[in-house]
């Protein structure tokens, strides 16, 4: 049987809506949801279920009692079930990447990045701590959370949490009603405005000032802002609808809704309409004061879309939007547009009739025109026939044309396919065309890998050409974490299965099984981690101290070594870090480095441990020519003579250390007893100074005890030889 394409359409004013029905709810009779609040992800993400306290419950079992988060798929189908221990719920919300936000009455709130529970939390600060969070209203990447003493705290990132406070109403005696937000993307301060019904009034209230807008027709108990940021929706509580700019500067429309029940949700179907739902009545307004009506048997839920409107009822998943133009010109009763005879063509073809040519000549004009407007078309038609129907039109369309580009086709093609994957009701996603290209394939990729649907995230992914390396690396986190076999089984499964994946890292997953307690399991599968830089933090996170020292060793990054050796000397005693390094001779030779920037005594202690005695004399010799005391660099020179004596092994320089110490020693007695100075002088000064005092014997003595050569001695006695002087 073929669908009637025109199934559901119902015209406002000029326009046409159609409200098709895409999935029938699995849950059967297990959710009712009057006794839930609902919040569902934008780009037609999941669907979660808080307990409404403020509702009485039916009763289902000691379970039923239990605070639990439900995540449902547009299809009804069970995702997770989320517990919750932190007092009463006053906000659920989402974020563009289907990540799920918890606001408590406390100020504590919980962002869990996916559905097997992981989250990080965050308070709202002491203010939100002090009074209470009331309510809350959420955007893409953050959310406002008002308070008990009316003050509005704004998270402008979830991922980056800084708590901001609003400025305070401007007005004294207030009573508040309803009150919405503008996302910063369409305010010109480029920050996040709150709208806020203020007696009769609207105060916009940003981080600076709360400006009263001076209205009149209030009070206002409900207020939205349309998609594009433009328009502005307020809701008396008498029942009338006003339409204006979002910078007050026009009114548009009117409309008196006839009734003076407080509605559920007042929304916009993206730009084009306004959306008002009772508790079983969703009700369009047009910008021209036209109506339709839509009515259920039980409560509804309304969740906006980019383009249109998510309707969820304890039957079925609807899915609310204008009919676009382009669809409209295609399927109306009598259309002569070009894209309307160019598939009728294609029917008259498959009859083999000669009206197909006669169809094809009567557009030859419009022909590329009617080719584009059947690939569009079939972006917006849910229905599988009606895709292939029009892609076969522009098929045929482009055959006949001698040049045209099938790129745009291909990809629709192939964006098409991916779309109906999501689709399908066991997958749930119910994602149009033109969220699609918002959310980009990467995204929708990560929302399937989230559902842990590896599979299909695998196929699309080759499909689409993108790396697959995140869904391995995710499929393998899920299995350590979930499967109860040994960990060498674990290991040798994960291999098995990233082998096809050349360069994939193993550090996530390994961190992974660190956090699960497996560090057996860890320490495997960091052995295939290809990049010494990945490895070795996480070998340390898990204290295998050796290990990174050996792989940093291994990978020849001095960097990396040096990171290594920093870590293991704030963490070791000296003699436990030597003993880590002393038998790895590239980690030896950075020590060494890291010692001789870092100070002598450092140095002397890395010598002494391994008993390189000459090297460790030698950096005493050096430090004490620094000394500026005689008395201390005697000390030093007799310190590192005894070392070089302790030593086993005869050393050259040993001698020149211990003539270097008898100089001083000598000089040291000159000074005392012939009160001029010495010390300081080399062995030639000194004797040529002994001579010219009259001392020649004491220069004799040490002529002998120095072994100064007698032709030096000489010239030294004559003054011939020439003594170098100081600068």
């Amino acid at each position: 049987m073929v669908p009637n394409p025109t199934l559901g359409w119902e015209r406002l004013q000029d326009v046409f809506y159609r409200k098709r029905t895409e999935y029938s709810m699995m849950w059967n009779d297990e959710v009712d949801l009057s006794e839930f609040i609902v919040a569902g992800a934008p780009y037609g993400g999941a669907i979660a279920l808080v307990r409404d306290t403020s509702r009485p419950m039916s009763y289902r079992g000691p379970e039923s009692r239990q605070k639990m988060i439900l995540i449902y798929s547009n299809a009804g189908q069970l995702i997770c079930n989320i517990p919750w221990d932190k007092g009463s719920i006053r906000g659920v919300g989402w974020s563009n990447n289907e990540q799920l936000l918890i606001v408590g009455e406390d100020g504590n709130v919980r962002l869990y990045h996916d559905f097997q529970g992981a989250f990080t939390q965050f308070s709202l600060g002491k203010e939100a701590e002090d009074h209470g969070v009331v309510e809350c209203r959420f955007w893409g990447t953050g959310f406002v959370a008002r308070l008990s003493n009316n003050r509005f705290v704004v998270i402008s990132r979830c991922e980056e949490p800084r708590p901001r406070l609003l400025a305070e109403i401007s007005t004294t005696a207030v009573e508040l009603h309803g009150w919405n937000i503008a996302p910063p993307s369409y305010t010109l301060s480029r920050h996040v405005e709150v709208f806020l019904g203020v007696n009769n009034t609207i105060n916009v209230i940003d981080s600076m000032e709360s400006q009263d807008k001076r209205l009149q027709e209030g009070p206002f108990t409900h207020v939205a802002v349309s998609s594009n940021g433009a328009l502005l929706v307020l809701y008396t509580s008498y029942g009338k609808i006003y339409v204006i700019s979002s910078d007050f500067s026009k009114k548009y429309s009117e409309y008196d809704t006839g009734t003076l029940d407080s509605p559920s949700q007042v929304m916009w179907c993206a730009n084009d309409c306004v959306a008002v739902a009772w508790e079983n009545e969703i009700r369009l307004v047009g910008p021209g004061g036209g109506a339709l009506s839509f009515y259920y048997d039980s409560r509804i839920a309304l969740i906006p879309e980019a383009d249109g409107i998510r309707i969820i009822s304890n039957e079925k998943c609807e899915f609310l939007s204008k009919v676009p133009d382009i669809v409209v010109d295609l399927f109306r009763i009598g259309s002569t547009a070009p894209s309307a005879i160019l598939l009728d063509a294609v029917e008259q073809l498959e009859f083999k009739s000669p009206k197909a040519d006669d169809n094809i000549q009567l557009i030859r004009s419009n022909l590329n025109e009617a080719v584009d407007a059947c690939v569009k078309a079939a972006s917006y038609e849910p229905e599988q026939y009606w895709q292939k129907r029009l892609l076969k039109a522009a098929l045929l369309g482009k055959s006949v044309l001698e040049l045209y580009s099938s790129d745009e086709f291909v990809e629709m093609c192939e964006t098409l396919r991916v779309l109906n994957a999501v689709r399908y009701y066991d997958v749930g996603i119910l994602i149009t065309y033109e969220e699609f290209i918002r959310l980009t394939p990467e995204r929708l990729i990560d929302r399937l890998i989230s559902r842990q649907r590896y599979l299909l995230a695998l196929r699309l992914s080759d499909y689409l050409q993108l790396p697959t390396d995140k869904i391995y690396i995710r499929w393998s986190c899920a299995k350590v974490k979930a499967s109860p076999d040994d960990d060498n089984t674990i290991c040798k499964t994960i291999v098995n299965k990233l082998k096809v994946v050349p360069g994939v890292s193993y550090e996530d997953i390994a961190r992974t099984a660190y956090d699960e307690g497996r560090s057996k399991l860890a320490t495997l599968l960091l052995n295939y981690e290809p990049r010494a830089g990945r490895q070795v933090p996480l070998l340390l996170d898990m204290e295998e101290d050796e290990i990174a020292l050996i792989k940093a060793v291994e990978s020849g990054d001095p960097d990396l070594i040096y990171y290594v050796l920093l870590h293991l000397k704030g963490k070791y005693s000296l003699a436990q870090f030597f003993r880590l390094v002393n038998d790895k001779p590239v980690a030896s030779a950075v020590v060494e480095q890291l010692a001789r920037n870092e100070g002598p005594e450092l140095l002397k202690d890395f010598y002494y441990q391994d008993d390189r005695r000459a090297d460790s004399a030698l950096v005493i010799y050096r430090e004490a020519l620094l000394l500026d005391d005689v008395h201390d660099r005697m000390d030093k020179l007799k310190l590192g003579t005894k070392i070089y004596q302790d030593s086993k092994d005869p050393y050259p320089d040993a001698k020149a250390m211990e003539d270097h110490a008898k100089l001083y020693e000598h000089q040291l007695g000159y000074e005392k007893d012939y009160k001029t100075a010495f010390v300081g002088l080399t062995v030639a000064e000194t004797i040529k100074k002994l001579i010219k005092i009259g001392q020649g014997s004491k220069a004799s003595k040490m002529k002998g005890e120095f072994k100064v050569p007698d032709k030096m001695f000489i010239f030294l006695k004559e003054g011939t030889y020439p003594v170098p002087k100081k600068n």
